[in-house]
């Protein structure tokens, strides 16, 4: 039986620049970093306090996923907090923190443009 979800695949054009905003900027942690195919790394990473790692990969023949809106929601605990502490370190918002009928969510921007939503669990 399924019981969760290991590892969401975010498509990136540069793995390094990606790996450095990851790490440095959202503070996820590098679980594994190895070679991978042709010209590709598998970096793994590990979300502080989640079960759930995420990989900075591309499958060839799949770049055209990169950029614009991914479909993966990071939850946090405040995110008008988690909202001024990433603009902080220079991570731009697509979307300010807004409050839903159904919670409190915002939207944030990667290296390449890909968009993510981030919101209160």
């Amino acid at each position: 039986m399924i019981r969760g979800v290991k590892i969401v695949s975010i498509p990136v054009s540069n793995q390094d620049v990606s790996l450095k905003f990851y790490t440095e900027k959202l503070g996820f942690r590098v679980a594994t970093d190895q070679p991978f195919g042709e010209g590709q790394r598998w970096i793994e990473l590990l979300i502080p306090g989640s079960d759930t790692n995420i990989s900075l990969f591309t499958p060839a023949g799949h770049e055209n996923r990169i950029g614009g809106f991914q479909a993966v929601t990071f939850w946090c605990d405040d995110v008008f907090a988690t909202a001024k502490e990433m603009q902080a370190k220079g991570v731009e918002l697509a979307a300010e923190p807004r409050k839903e009928s159904w919670g409190t969510m915002g939207i944030f921007k990667d290296p390449d443009g890909n968009q993510f939503v981030f919101s209160s669990r």
